[in-house]
């Protein structure tokens, strides 16, 4: 009985252990499947955490780099230059070259014409789909379109035509497409020059061993966006044909704007033949009319004849030469000061002082100042004022700015000797040039006499440029309003100013070309809100050019070392 009992009690304790191991080594099984997913967690967890360290290093390196990732450098490691930059004043781009494309077409690897034509008339209607397919049957390679833009390229590509190839080649790019058109110029496909600074300076602008340099300007295009802006209003607003406008700085002859309308998109590369869109400034040819009158009381004043307040007494009325009557456009007191004749802008006073100049005096100052000569600028389009005929009544009509012919350039560089101590200087489009020794043309003290005057022709109730009158800015000026040189219906209405008159700075030409008044136009006529009286200078130019002195005058004060010396904070870098 022992011996049974031992036997299950041992089968019981085998069965015990048993059940135990069945247990355990499925735990065991569930625990290791366990650590399994664990792991493949972890290392999930691990390879996205490393993701995120390794693009969190390269940000914080990109971000903490001083090295411009945009440098212009390095983009044109693989492209290289033919032609030099064209910079303003400032070193803001004007025209540069870049790599562009033209479409080109294998006739040989189009499927199916048809559909390629359909596609080509709906995406590209400007394009002579007619001709393209006359082309297409002869099999040879052709272009579609020189000179393909970006969005253009696009279009192309949509078309998803394999037959469609893009030829690289460089274009030149204009910035500012309209705003330098009279300046800049062009250049053919081929990348020569074919008007403006880039006809002129062609050579130089393809000199390999200065390609890296840029060509820099005189210009500043802030000042001549604004400028273009105003006149266009104004060429708007008194519904004239043209305009013009020259701003310079009287003491080194840097020209800051140079605007001329109507203009053009010099992007387009459009043929540019009707004569309506010559640069006006370099290239017209005018009678300016009353502005010479300065020129008049200028000699009358340096050869000693008269003082600014000489009185002229007993000036008639009208004055008879030849079978012509020279008169002025309103009735003046018989006895003027010098001074008067100017400010009053007197036809027949200017021609009382012309007699006593005489005819050789006016001789030598037109040939000194080269007023009928071609102006000097780095521009091939340049104007030839009218050889000029001494006969009778010749020096009566030019004392007042008639019968003489030179173009709104050398005007204003005229008027930049008369302002700034006398010194002839020669206008300029670049800033890095060798400067010439400036003629004496008129003393220091007849050029300040003369700056006296021209502030009173703003200021005093009998000038005939008041509307220029901008507070801060002491604009003098003369008026002129005439006749294109052979062309009675061309009319030039001119202000020529120069600010501020206390030291003179800058001289600003404005010209409109046909201007008509503007019947709805208020004007603050010296504190009076008024309407137009006549359609002279005073009512279109004037009033433009005070807006455009209102604008540029700040821009100018801050690029101004010494007003900057005296009045702007300093700036620390």
């Amino acid at each position: 009985m022992k011996k049974t009992k031992r036997k299950n009690k041992n089968n019981n304790q085998t069965s015990f252990y048993f059940e135990d191991y069945l247990e355990t080594n499925k735990k065991s099984k569930m625990l290791k499947k366990s650590n399994n997913f664990q792991d493949r967690i972890y290392l999930l967890f691990f390879f996205f955490f490393s993701l995120v360290l390794i693009f969190s290093i390269k940000i914080t390196h990109i971000s903490l780099s001083k090295k411009n990732i945009f440098n212009n450098q390095k983009q044109l490691k693989h492209f290289s230059l033919i032609r030099r930059d064209i910079v303003d004043r400032n070193g803001e781009i004007i025209s540069r070259n870049i790599n562009t494309f033209h479409a080109a077409v294998d006739p040989k690897l189009i499927q199916d014409k048809k559909k390629f034509l359909l596609n080509l008339r709906l995406k590209f209607p400007e394009l002579p789909i007619d001709e393209i397919e006359t082309k297409l049957k002869n099999k040879k390679y052709f272009r579609l379109k020189k000179r393909i833009n970006q969005i253009e390229k696009d279009k192309f590509w949509s078309l998803g035509e394999k037959a469609i190839k893009f030829e690289p080649f460089q274009a030149r790019m204009y910035t500012h497409g309209n705003l330098f058109s009279h300046i800049i110029g062009q250049v053919d496909y081929d990348n020569y020059g074919v008007s403006g600074i880039e006809k002129y300076f062609d050579r130089e602008l393809k000199d390999k061993s200065q390609l890296n340099q840029p060509l820099k300007l005189t210009l500043d295009s802030n000042i001549q966006y604004i400028v273009n802006k105003e006149l266009s209003k104004a060429v708007e607003i008194f519904e004239a044909t043209g305009g013009g406008a020259l701003l310079m700085d009287v003491n080194n002859g840097d020209i800051l704007s140079l605007v001329s309308l109507p203009n053009f998109n010099i992007n387009q590369r459009a043929a540019i033949k009707d004569k309506k869109f010559i640069n006006k400034i370099t290239k017209g040819v005018y009678e300016l009319g009353s502005i010479f009158k300065t020129f008049t009381v200028a000699l009358a004043l340096e050869h000693k004849l008269v003082e600014t307040d000489t009185i002229i007494a007993n000036i008639p009325r009208k004055v008879k030469c030849s079978i012509h009557e020279i008169t002025d456009l309103k009735e003046h007191p018989k006895d003027l000061s010098v001074e008067e004749i100017l400010v009053r802008s007197s036809n027949v006073g200017s021609v009382v002082l012309a007699k006593k100049i005489g005819e050789k005096n006016f001789k030598k100052f037109i040939k000194k100042t080269r007023l009928t000569k071609n102006p000097k600028i780095e521009l091939e389009e340049v104007g030839v004022p009218h050889q000029l005929q001494w006969n009778k009544c010749k020096l009566e009509t030019i004392s007042f700015g008639h019968g003489i012919t030179t173009t709104p350039l050398q005007a204003t560089a005229l008027y930049a000797a008369i302002s700034n101590g006398g010194n002839l200087i020669e206008p300029s489009l670049i800033y890095d040039r060798q400067f010439k020794k400036p003629e004496k043309i008129i003393s220091s003290k007849t050029s300040y006499k003369l700056s006296n005057i021209l502030r009173k022709v703003v200021t005093s109730k009998n000038g005939t440029a008041s509307l220029a009158d901008k507070n801060g800015y002491y604009v003098g000026g003369k008026t002129g309003t005439a006749e294109s040189y052979g062309d009675e219906k061309n009319r030039i209405n001119t202000f020529i100013s120069i600010f501020p008159t206390n030291k003179p700075n800058y001289t600003l030409l404005v010209m409109l070309e046909n201007p008509k008044i503007n019947r709805n136009l208020i004007y603050n006529y010296r504190g009076i809100r008024t309407k137009a009286s006549y359609n002279t200078s005073g009512w279109n130019s004037v009033y433009v050019a005070g807006k455009i002195i209102e604008k540029i005058g700040p821009i100018l004060a801050i690029n101004n070392e010494e007003f900057t010396d005296l009045y702007v904070v300093e700036k620390f870098n």
